[in-house]
């Protein structure tokens, strides 16, 4: 049975790119929503023939009314997961409860170490000799949620913050795109903080 997914995101898209070239097999897109009317996310989803929803903060006078409205816009598709493909909002805890143990967020670094949304930049002004990228499980924290998966990227001497953004990114595609695969496939149990995806 092929899993239903929405996906969460922000800017480019890239991503979510990954997801969508995988579309049709052990998952279906079912919807791109992203915070942001701009975001080559749209239009990545536009040209994959998969619904893309905006439901912008800007449109809501409160926090927890756009949660909410985001929660109602999820519930639309029924999915089996949420997969945040950068996605740079906090989720309220209302809609981690709603969708608990469903949501699946990619982060570049190796929590729980720099969390938030400059961790690449913390990383190196920290002097960190190895960053990486974690898939992990979202709760009503930030970048807190149990960790499913986690993969190194080596800081070069010279490295930038693009730069190690854009290595690190190579390997949360590849990353972020096998652990939905198997999600979608076997679903995962969590005990003490470890997930386990049979």
């Amino acid at each position: 049975m092929t899993a239903r997914i929405v996906i969460l995101a922000s800017g480019s898209g890239t991503l979510l790119q990954a997801l969508l070239d995988d579309d049709q097999q052990d998952f279906c897109a079912e919807a791109v929503i992203s915070d942001r009317a701009d975001a080559f996310a749209l239009e990545r989803a536009r040209q994959a023939q998969v619904p893309g929803v905006v439901v912008s903060p800007g449109d809501f006078a409160t926090r927890e009314q756009w949660n909410t409205a985001l929660a109602d816009a999820i519930s639309t598709y029924s999915p089996d997961w949420i997969v945040c493909a950068g996605f740079m909002r906090i989720l309220g805890s209302d809609l981690v409860d709603r969708f608990t143990g469903r949501i699946v967020n990619s982060h570049p670094a190796l929590l729980p170490s720099f969390a938030g949304a400059h961790a690449i930049r913390d990383a190196l002004n920290y002097g960190v000799a190895v960053s990486g990228c974690t898939i992990h499980l979202v709760d009503a924290g930030v970048d807190t949620g149990p960790i499913i998966a986690q993969e190194p990227v080596v800081v070069l001497p010279d490295d930038d913050e693009a730069s190690l953004h854009e290595r690190i990114k190579v390997v949360e595609r590849r990353l972020l795109l096998r652990i939905v695969r198997d999600l979608s496939r076997f679903g995962c149990t969590v005990t003490d903080r470890r997930v386990s995806i049979p």
